[in-house]
């Protein structure tokens, strides 16, 4: 009678079901790039705007602090008395504005 070979055919579903495996995994793999291509723009677009080298909007905060301490000291000499004097200034100079710069 006929004898069944179980070997040739347990490989022969092994290798169907791996074909239907690798069918669904490459049918899915366009939709999963898009969803993550679309992650990465939600992303990328929460960061705010993007830089432009042509435009530029800037905050400008520009501050100078200046402290003096001028001492003149009293001397005796044979000429006659040299008198001393003591100056002390503090300065603190604040500019802010706004640049804008651009082709637009």
């Amino acid at each position: 009678m006929f004898k069944l070979i179980k070997k040739g055919q347990t490989s022969m579903e092994f290798l169907v079901l791996m074909t239907v495996i690798l069918a669904a995994f490459l049918s899915i793999g366009n939709y999963f790039k898009r969803g993550l291509q679309g992650r990465w723009k939600t992303a990328v677009d929460e960061l705010g705007e993007q830089y432009d080298p042509r435009t530029g909007n800037t905050m400008v905060v520009h501050r100078i602090v200046s402290n003096t301490d001028t001492q003149i000291i009293s001397l005796n000499t044979s000429e006659g008395w040299w008198t001393s004097r003591r100056d002390m200034t503090n300065v603190v100079e604040t500019k802010s504005g706004y640049v804008s710069s651009g082709a637009y």
